[in-house]
């Protein structure tokens, strides 16, 4: 402990703006800075919310990076950090690629282990392979097992005996569809000069898993049929150059915005007609979280986790239904939820918070099992 306060260390590759990132910082935020705080092992270049967390009262450490052939100083590495900061209770490894490995040295150093899993897939290819081998027995070999989502517990542990499950939450008024957030809406679309356009919307960071190509096409076949309609991305990531020569390639690139990162999302879901969400995989979207909470109706591929399926705005369909059907639906869905009568869907954040996505509650519950692990562990 530190000060009578818990000390959590969190395992992570950096604090950017990514999803499992902003869901650890939404926590960091609301919990009671007298009883518990957030420290950070990091092995990436300093990220966007890095500066928030020191303000917080975090310690923020740099660890070495696991790259294969270095795994007898990746060890070295990670057992001296554990070793030099005693007074951590807790290490919570949100890098589950590599937490068999690291969590056992927290364990021998004296801490309570903890496997945190974000995502229900991994990418095709050697990199993919190598995630799945390096997760192997993870199950044996931490303490505690969180988990987004049942996928996600599913696709990490092969188990889910033993898993807790710690959703995506949210700070649901944010993004609820009061008339201040709906102006805000009308104000971003007035600053980008898109009052009259129909505006199909995307959040995630640009990954293979959120399958852009995919849902270029599909908003190409969709102009056919509705000429003033806009694509409006925010995010970034490492393919962003890649989907901005396909929107190129497709010939849309003029109907495409490209909005960056943006630290308060709510505006840009406001500003949408639908929001179109054709993953491969993930562990639980905050994006459709928030979505829902706002009242934005949402087509989204049968391939994210059920988890999340909570009111009637978030429609599953298959990617292999083909883009002519996935830009029908979009546009059926954008026509029975028009975005001039959101109001009435202010029920839709309500059932969100009933369904365990209110930051708040979840926070509360976090503070008493981090509590209760320590308690166990005596």
């Amino acid at each position: 402990m530190r000060d009578g306060r818990i000390v959590i260390l969190h395992v992570l590759g950096g604090l950017s703006m990514g999803g499992a990132e902003s869901r650890i910082m939404d926590v960091w935020r609301h919990m009671d800075r007298e009883k518990f705080t957030f420290d950070f092992l990091l092995n990436e270049a300093p990220g966007y919310y890095e500066k928030e967390a020191l303000e917080l009262g975090s310690r923020i450490y740099r660890g070495p990076k696991y790259k294969i052939i270095n795994a007898a100083s990746f060890k070295s590495g990670m057992r001296k950090l554990f070793e030099e900061h005693g007074d951590t209770d807790i290490v919570e490894g949100h890098s589950t690629n590599t937490a068999a490995l690291y969590l056992p040295l927290a364990k021998k150093a004296g801490m309570v282990t903890l496997a945190h899993a974000h995502s229900a897939g991994v990418e095709p290819g050697l990199s993919g392979m190598f995630k799945k081998w390096t997760r192997r027995g993870l199950s044996d070999k931490t303490d505690y097992m969180l988990a987004c989502s049942t996928d996600a517990a599913k696709a990490v542990y092969g188990t889910m005996d033993r898993v807790r499950l710690i959703p995506n939450s949210e700070e649901l008024e944010r993004f609820a569809p009061t008339a201040e957030n709906l102006r805000g809406g009308d104000s971003l679309k007035k600053e980008l000069g898109i009052e009259d356009r129909f505006v199909v919307g995307h959040v995630g960071r640009f990954h293979y898993a959120k399958n852009h190509p995919f849902l270029l096409e599909v908003f190409k076949e969709l102009l056919k049929q509705r000429k003033d309609a806009l694509l409006l991305l925010v995010g970034d990531g490492e393919e962003l150059e890649k989907v901005k020569q396909k929107a190129g390639e497709l010939g849309i690139s003029e109907n495409v915005i490209f909005a960056g990162m943006c630290p308060d999302p709510a505006p840009y879901y406001q500003a949408m007609d639908v929001l179109v969400f054709p993953s491969f995989y993930e562990g639980l979207p905050g994006t459709i979280v928030e979505s829902q909470a706002g009242g934005v109706p949402a087509l989204l591929s049968d391939t994210v986790t059920r988890d999340v399926d909570i009111t009637e705005l978030a429609v599953y369909e298959p990617l292999s239904s083909g883009v002519k059907s996935w830009a029908e639906k979009a546009l059926a869905l954008a026509e029975k939820y028009p975005r001039s009568e959101r109001q009435s869907l202010m029920h839709c954040s309500e059932k969100m918070a009933a369904a365990g996505f209110d930051i708040k509650k979840q926070v509360l519950e976090l503070q008493d099992f981090y509590g209760s692990v320590l308690r166990e562990d005596k």
